[in-house]
C-alpha cells in the first residue's frame, strides 16, 4: 500500500457569528472530504504540546509522528534547511519576516503578501547594508526570511508578528530569558529597529506605496534554533522512499531533515492562487516512485490569518474540487491501494486571526476498510469517530497501519 496525507494548513476553525455558529469546513462545498470521510474512519488529533506554541511547523511536525518537545529547534532551521543554508556550530537561525508597521503598531506580517521579487530586492539590500562576518540575510519566498546570527544565544522570548497584529510593535520587541542572552537580543532588537529607518524610503516601498500597497517597512526575526537532530521518517517508521510537496520553506525544511525528496511545482504560491491542480497532479506522479507523499497547501490558513471568512470557506472548497476529487479519482485507477490521510495541522480561527492548539479533525481512508458511523469532515463529527482522540505518534501509526 501507498500513502498520501494532504494537510490543509490551518483549515479547523470555531463557530462564527453571523454564520449561524457554523464553521468554514461545515460551510464549504467539500464532496469529495466528505465522501472520503464517509468511506473511511474519523478522529481527532492533538498536534501541539501545552509546553509548545501552536505553530505551523510544530503541528506538521507532529503529524509526522515527531516527539516535538525533543527535536524542535525553531523555524528558523527549518527554512534553513529548505534553503540549503549549511549551518555551523554555533549558527542561530531566525525567521525573518518582512512585515508593515503603520502608527507604530504592527498592521499584518506579510507586507500586504509582498512579491518574492521585491521582497530579494529588500533582504539583498539589508544584507548589504547590515551584513557582516557575524550576520546574514537570505532571502526566501514572498515575506518569509533567514537570519543567521554566529554565535548568537538563542534563550530568548520572540513573538511570531502573525500573533500580535494591531499590537505596538515596541511592545512585541524580543526579549532574553537570561543575561547570557542579552546581547544577542540587543543586536537583534537594533536591527529590527533600524531595518525601520532603512526600508521605509527603499525603492521597492516608495513602488508598493504609490499603488497603495502595504509597505515591507520593518524585519520581524522569531523562533531561533540550533541545527536539530532529528530521525527520518525511514528511521522512524521504515518508509524509505516519501515526498514533500509545498511552497512553504519551512514544511520544506521539515522534510530536508525527515529525509524526504522536495517536490516543488510551479506556480505554487502558499496564497488562494496557488497551483492546486498541479500539485494534486505532482502527487499522483510523485506515487510511481515514491511510497510516501506528504501535500500541504497552504490557503486556509492565510485565510485564517486575515479573518476573511469567505475567503477561508473558498480555499477549503478548491481543495475539495481541485485536489482531493482528482486524487481520489486517480489513486482509485492504481493497481496498488492507496491510503488517503486529510487533516490540518491546527485551527486557524478568523475570529482571531492567529493558530490556536484544539486537536484537529482527521480523515484516514484505506482502501476495503470497513468505515464508521461519520457522515461528514468537520471540527464536530470528526470527534464521533472510531479513533477517538489521538496525541503524538498515534497518527502516523494509525495510518501507516
Amino acid at each position: 500500500m501507498k500513502y498520501i496525507i494532504i494537510l490543509g494548513d490551518g483549515m479547523a476553525d470555531e463557530p462564527l457569528e453571523g454564520y449561524g455558529g457554523k464553521t468554514p469546513l461545515q460551510m464549504a462545498n467539500k464532496p469529495a472530504i466528505d465522501g472520503l470521510a464517509k468511506k473511511g474512519k474519523n478522529g481527532k488529533l492533538i498536534t501541539v504540546p501545552q509546553t509548545m506554541h501552536p505553530g505551523s511547523e510544530i503541528a506538521n511536525m507532529a503529524v509526522l509522528g515527531y516527539d516535538v518537545e525533543k527535536v524542535f529547534e525553531g523555524r528558523g532551521v527549518l527554512e534553513a534547511a529548505s534553503m540549503g543554508v549549511e549551518l555551523q556550530e554555533g549558527d542561530l537561525a531566525l525567521r525573518c519576516n518582512l512585515i508593515c508597521i503603520e502608527d507604530e503598531k504592527i498592521k499584518n506580517h506579510s507586507a500586504g503578501h509582498i512579491s518574492t521579487e521585491e521582497a530579494n530586492e529588500l533582504i539583498v539590500s539589508l544584507n548589504k547594508n547590515f551584513g557582516n562576518e557575524r550576520i546574514t540575510f537570505y532571502p526566501g519566498v514572498s515575506y518569509r526570511h533567514l537570519l543567521v546570527v554566529k554565535n548568537g544565544v538563542k534563550d530568548m522570548d520572540c513573538t511570531p508578528p502573525h500573533d500580535v497584529i494591531g499590537a505596538s510593535f515596541q511592545d512585541a520587541l524580543i526579549k532574553p530569558e537570561n543575561d547570557g542572552a542579552k546581547r544577542t537580543v540587543d543586536l537583534l532588537n537594533y536591527l529590527v529597529v533600524r531595518s525601520r529607518y532603512f526600508l521605509e524610503n527603499h525603492p521597492v516601498n516608495l513602488a508598493r506605496i504609490e499603488k497603495g500597497k502595504d509597505p515591507a517597512n520593518c524585519i520581524w526575526p522569531w523562533s531561533p534554533g540550533y541545527k536539530p537532530a532529528m530521525p527520518t521518517l525511514e528511521d522512524m517508521f521504515g518508509i524509505k522512499k516519501s515526498a514533500v510537496i509545498s511552497a512553504v520553506d519551512l514544511i520544506q525544511g521539515i522534510g530536508v531533515y525527515a529525509g524526504m525528496d522536495i517536490i516543488k511545482v510551479d506556480g505554487a504560491t502558499g496564497l488562494y492562487d496557488t497551483n492546486y491542480e498541479g500539485k494534486a497532479k505532482a502527487t499522483v506522479d510523485a506515487l510511481e516512485s515514491h511510497d510516501f507523499v506528504y501535500l500541504h497547501i497552504e490557503a486556509s490558513d492565510e485565510a485564517g490569518h486575515e479573518g476573511d471568512v469567505e475567503l477561508k470557506i473558498r480555499t477549503i472548497s478548491d481543495l475539495d474540487q481541485r485536489v482531493v476529487k482528482y486524487i481520489v479519482e486517480e489513486t482509485g485507477k492504481m493497481e496498488e491501494d492507496v491510503a488517503i490521510a486529510v487533516l490540518p495541522d491546527h485551527p486557524t480561527p478568523c475570529a482571531t486571526k492567529t493558530h490556536t492548539r484544539e486537536a484537529v479533525p482527521f480523515i484516514i481512508y484505506k482502501p476495503g476498510q470497513d468505515p464508521d458511523k461519520v457522515e461528514v469532515y468537520d471540527e464536530f463529527a470528526s470527534g464521533e469517530g472510531s479513533y477517538g482522540i489521538l496525541k503524538g505518534n498515534e497518527f502516523m501509526k494509525a495510518f501507516l497501519g
